[in-house]
C-alpha cells in the first residue's frame, strides 16, 4: 500500500545535544512499524517529530506525500492520532468523556458515527465497565487503556503510539497490540515505540532499531532482532531463539 507517513533525514537538536540524527523511517498503509532501542535512543523524540509536536532541526516529515508543516492542525487531527507516553488531565473527566475527545476532529460527523466509534474503542480496550469512572481515579494501566481508546475512537488512517503497553499487564499488552495490529490489517498505518522486543517481533511488519539517536537497522523482525546486534546496542548479552508460535524470542543470556 501507499506510504502514509515518513521522516526524511530528520535531525533534532536541543541544548547542544542531538537527540535524533539523520533518521529515515516510513510507514505504509497496512503496516505496523515498531521503533525499538535502549533508553535515550530517541524513540519518543522521533515519534514527536513524526506527529508534528517538534520541528526538525534538519530534514522534514511528510504525511501522505505533503510536508507536515504545510498541513493545518485540523487536517492533521483528521489524518493521524497520537498516543503519548503519559496523559495528564487536571479535571475529573470521565473515561467516556476522554474517549469522546478523540472525536473532536470529526465534529461534523453524524452522532451515530461518533457513538459507534466510542463504543468500539471502549470495547476493544476493555474499558466499557469504566466508562463513568473519573480519569484521575484510574490506575496507570487503566489510564493507558483509556488513552488508547481515545486514539482508536479518532479513527484516523495513521496511528502514532508511544509506549502503548508500558503500564499494562500481559493480558492488556496483548489486547493493545491486537488492537493496533487490527488497524494495520484494515489498511491503517501504525508506528509504535516499544521497549518489549518480543511484542515487536510478534506484531510488527518492520522493526526500526535506534541507538544514540541514529537508525542502526530496519527491516523485518527476524532480520533486525539478531543477538550480536542487540547485544551491542543494549550493552547486555541476549539470546534469540524461536518461540513456539514461530516468531523470534529475545531473552537475556543469563
Amino acid at each position: 500500500m501507499s506510504e502514509r507517513l515518513a521522516a526524511r533525514g530528520v535531525t533534532y537538536e536541543v541544548g547542544g545535544r542531538r537527540l535524533v540524527d539523520d533518521v529515515d523511517v516510513a510507514v505504509h498503509g497496512g503496516e505496523l512499524v515498531a521503533v525499538v532501542g535502549p533508553n535515550g535512543a530517541g524513540k519518543s523524540t522521533l515519534l514527536r517529530l513524526l506527529a508534528g509536536e517538534l520541528e526538525p532541526t534538519r530534514g522534514h516529515v511528510e504525511l501522505d506525500g505533503v510536508r507536515l508543516e504545510r498541513i493545518g492542525h485540523a487536517e492533521r487531527g483528521a489524518a493521524r492520532a497520537v498516543m503519548p507516553q503519559e496523559t495528564v488531565l487536571h479535571f475529573a473527566f470521565t473515561v467516556r468523556e476522554v474517549v469522546e475527545m478523540g472525536r473532536y476532529p470529526h465534529r461534523r460527523a453524524p452522532a451515530s458515527e461518533d457513538a459507534a466509534a466510542i463504543r468500539d474503542a471502549l470495547r476493544s480496550t476493555e474499558m466499557e465497565a469504566f466508562a463513568d469512572r473519573a480519569f484521575p481515579t484510574l490506575s496507570g494501566g487503566e489510564r493507558s487503556r483509556t488513552t488508547l481508546a481515545r486514539v482508536l475512537a479518532q479513527r484516523t488512517p495513521v496511528l502514532l503510539l508511544d509506549e502503548p503497553v508500558a503500564a499494562l499487564d500481559i493480558r492488556h499488552q496483548e489486547g493493545a497490540m491486537t488492537a493496533a495490529r487490527a488497524v494495520a490489517d484494515h489498511g491503517g498505518a501504525v508506528i509504535a515505540a516499544l521497549h518489549d522486543l518480543n511484542l515487536a517481533a510478534a506484531y510488527a511488519d518492520t522493526v526500526v532499531l535506534l541507538h544514540g539517536g541514529t537508525r542502526v537497522a530496519a527491516g523485518p523482525p527476524r532480520r533486525v532482532l539478531q543477538p550480536g546486534l542487540l547485544t551491542d546496542v543494549f550493552g547486555y548479552p541476549v539470546v534469540v531463539a524461536e518461540s513456539p508460535t514461530g516468531v523470534p524470542l529475545v531473552v537475556p543470556a543469563r
